[in-house]
């Protein structure tokens, strides 16, 4: 059994206003085992797409490197955006060691509820993936639970938005948003291709890619 620990803590200050959440890179980032375009960080593998997705919303010329420079490049874009990461899961066990949601077993959640507690200019939560098996917004449900706390759906159109209200001793509460984002992996490819939006698209620009929807996407919501 793979003992599966997140390799990196959340990147989290007080001015962000949302939060990019997910649930464990590969495994070898855990072991260490970096590739040659792997960047150091979250999602840094050279196989994911959020960090090319916000190169081109942003237009940041970012460098795809194992190096120190490329992992400061990305703190310093999220620091300017007021963009945190905090990432579903502390730890999770593995039968197979590949970087499938669903072969995760006895996951260890972070307590997200609380960080959102010390975190006041939270407004919104960006996951990277649905309401799937062990996906973000699938665990962050699960999460919830154990705060009584459910969330509302707003829109069940692609992304996905619910909200909810966090607990508080004084009023209302703050409100949070949630998007459920297609997931930034080639996994996710075949799902797009099959979306009646995608295909009106490339039926209209044969050179239309999945690419070009996922920036459209995420466009609308960093």
């Amino acid at each position: 059994m793979f003992d599966h620990q997140h390799p990196y803590p959340p990147f989290l200050f007080e001015h962000a206003t949302r939060w990019i959440v997910g649930t464990l890179p590969p495994p070898r980032f855990t072991q260490g085992i970096l590739r040659p375009g792997d960047v150091d960080f979250c999602y840094g593998s050279r196989d994911g797409q959020l960090w090319p997705i916000l190169d081109r919303i942003y237009g940041l010329n970012l460098s795809f490197e194992t190096t120190p420079a490329a992992v400061e490049e990305r703190k310093a874009f999220l620091r300017k955006e007021k963009i945190g990461i905090c990432d579903m899961v502390a730890r999770a066990d593995r039968k197979k060691i590949d970087a499938s949601d669903q072969g995760m077993q006895n996951i260890r959640l972070r307590d997200l509820v609380g960080l959102l507690q010390r975190y006041t200019r939270v407004q919104r939560l960006l996951f990277t993936g649905g309401n799937s098996k062990n996906g973000p917004e699938y665990l962050f449900r699960r999460h919830l639970r154990d705060y009584g706390i459910r969330l509302e759906r707003v829109s069940d159109t692609i992304p996905r938005i619910h909200r909810f209200r966090m607990p508080s001793d004084t009023g209302q509460g703050r409100l949070i948003t949630t998007v459920s984002l297609t997931a930034p992996s080639g996994s996710a490819n075949r799902a797009i291709g099959g979306l009646p939006e995608y295909k009106t698209r490339k039926a209209k620009d044969p050179n239309y890619t999945v690419m070009d929807f996922r920036v459209e996407q995420y466009r609308s919501f960093f």
